[in-house]
């Protein structure tokens, strides 16, 4: 449950640094006082959508801190998969904005994403305002409440686990199908491809070799060239460098006995005449080897032409991209060619998994007929104490195609008396009737789901009276089932009966108008609903009727 507020720099709020407690507590306070600030701040917390305008003007930056206590709720895994130090009495939760438009988030001090931050939000916090009685009319909404209900999770899950796979094969079929008809199309000119790629014999690496022999036979001539002018340079009997070194090291052999430093330089002169008389046989063997035939030359640019002709036909660089082209076009070729075994193999893949499917929609169907049949009576119960002696909650549970959540449309009918025919209820049902239904709704889904705390936001419009003091005491109850309910209202019915009851204010000072917000004591609750009773002229009679509506409790 929420344990502790502290706001600063919000909109009209300077600091505000509240308690709050357990049980069914209320808020009220005139209109434009700042309860909606409040319900803003806490909905930064919520991972809701930030602006830096919101920032108290002349401030830096505005700070919304809450703190929870969560030891009654399983909500250890959220911390876990997120990597986030748990504390179950006192989970820290808080959102910074600056004026420069930078927001930051933080769970117990580890900064987290508003993803991460509205995850855990919607399993802390469900604030119920007047426009999400709009909800009432969408058959989503309605589907989610029966689900709940029927604590069908775990078939639901089974359910959606079957359909994605159903939906998957129809996307391939369909995917399949749309291919075919266009290879259909372009069959005669994807074969004229195929057979062009395939009738050239390509091999990966044969571009790169073809290249380096057509460089080589290209520079013939000038190899020959070189070649034999290094081997008469090496060779040649007179002036060959190795004839010149094999003298120059007999020389220097005979008189290395005479002269110590030459034996060293006649190894290195033998040496050296040892490695170019190598080189020379090498060079030699390459002079006699080569050889020039133009009409090979010719072939083999003839060939690298084909390949280059192809690769810019094909937009493409290299032999082994048009090989791959080559190979998706005999794919495509071959679908065509087996296009009707492929489809049906597809369909009949597709008609088992729609078969599993629609057996796991109607498991689905029968605990949501169960499910509705429940709601029903418990509407029904819930909704004759708030006025509503002839009231008729049906639930219509309508067989519909396969979709991601069952194959199952269902919608709320309502009647609030006996002349008046079953219809859907946001077309029949008033303003204060439709308060009352999502009241009843929310104290029945709020004990099959642990939520540690509701806020109702003027959940009374349209209700006065003794209907208004039954939708206190449905709270009140809703608070005492360990939850923490909040009320936010302007009836006195319902202030009387919260256990605990803050007041928000305005106050006009130098700086400007500030919002304030308090907990009251039990003599300035009795100021506080003679005021709502009466107005701003408070009579002893509106502070006794005060003081009996608090004796209620």
């Amino acid at each position: 449950m929420l344990k502790h507020l502290f706001i600063k720099n919000y909109t009209l709020i300077d600091e505000l640094d509240i308690e709050f407690r357990e049980g069914f507590s209320v808020i009220t306070g005139e209109t434009g006082a700042g309860k909606s600030i409040i319900l803003g701040a806490i909905g930064l917390l919520l991972g809701q959508r930030a602006e830096s305008k919101t920032i108290k003007q002349g401030a830096e930056k505005c700070i919304v801190e809450a703190h929870f206590d969560l030891s009654r709720y399983d909500l250890a895994v959220f911390f876990e998969q997120n990597d986030i130090e748990f504390d179950a009495t006192d989970t820290i939760v808080r959102r910074e904005l600056t004026v420069a438009g930078k927001s930051r988030a933080f769970i117990n001090d580890t900064p987290v994403s508003l993803v991460q931050m509205k995850e855990l939000g919607e399993q802390l916090i469900d604030v119920h305002s007047q426009h999400q009685n709009l909800l009432l009319g969408k058959h989503d909404f309605q589907l989610q409440v029966v689900d709940i209900i029927a604590n069908d999770e775990k078939e639901l899950s089974a359910y959606q686990q079957s359909f994605q796979a159903f939906r998957a094969t129809e996307q391939q079929l369909k995917a399949l199908q749309e291919e075919i008809e266009q290879g259909q199309k372009e069959a005669d000119f994807l074969q004229f491809q195929y057979d062009e790629l395939s009738s050239a014999h390509l091999v990966a690496d044969e571009q790169e070799e073809l290249e380096a022999k057509s460089d080589t036979m290209t520079h013939a001539e000038d190899i020959k060239q070189a070649l034999y002018e290094t081997d008469s340079a090496l060779s040649n009997d007179d002036t060959g460098v190795i004839q010149a070194l094999r003298r120059s090291a007999s020389s220097l052999n005979s008189i290395k006995n005479v002269l110590a430093p030459v034996a060293e330089l006649a190894e290195r002169v033998e040496s050296t005449y040892v490695e170019l008389k190598d080189v020379a046989a090498e060079v030699s063997d390459l002079l006699e080897n080569i050889d020039f035939d133009p009409s090979e030359l010719d072939a083999v640019n003839l060939r690298l032409d084909k390949i280059y002709e192809l690769q810019k036909k094909y937009h493409v660089e290299s032999v082994v991209e048009l090989l791959t082209i080559q190979d998706n076009l005999q794919q495509r070729l071959s679908n065509i060619e087996n296009s009707d075994e492929a489809v049906a193999e597809l369909q009949q893949k597709q008609n088992v998994l729609k078969e599993e499917c629609a057996k796991k929609a109607d498991a689905l169907t029968l605990k949501r007929e169960k499910a509705a049949r429940e709601i029903e009576k418990q509407m029904c119960k819930r909704l004759v104490p708030l006025g509503m002696p002839n009231v008729r909650f049906q639930i219509s549970v309508e067989r519909d195609e396969l979709s991601r959540n069952g194959q199952d449309k269902v919608s709320f009918l309502f009647s609030a008396n006996t002349s008046t025919a079953l219809q859907s209820v946001a077309l029949v049902a008033s303003g204060g009737e439709i308060a009352r239904v999502m009241l009843s709704l929310k104290a029945m889904v709020s004990g099959a789901v642990k939520l540690p705390t509701i806020i109702f936001d003027e959940i009374d419009t349209g209700v006065s009276g003794k209907i208004a003091e039954q939708m206190a005491r449905i709270m009140y109850e809703m608070g005492m089932q360990n939850r923490q309910v909040i009320s936010i209202t302007h009836l006195p019915q319902i202030a009387a009966l919260g256990t605990t009851h803050y007041k928000v204010y305005k106050e006009e000072t130098p700086q400007g108008t500030t919002s304030h917000m308090q907990m009251l004591d039990e003599s300035q609750r009795v100021s506080e609903l003679a005021q709502m009773l009466s107005g701003s002229n408070i009579t002893e009679a509106a502070m006794e009727n005060a003081r009996q509506l608090l004796g209620q409790r």
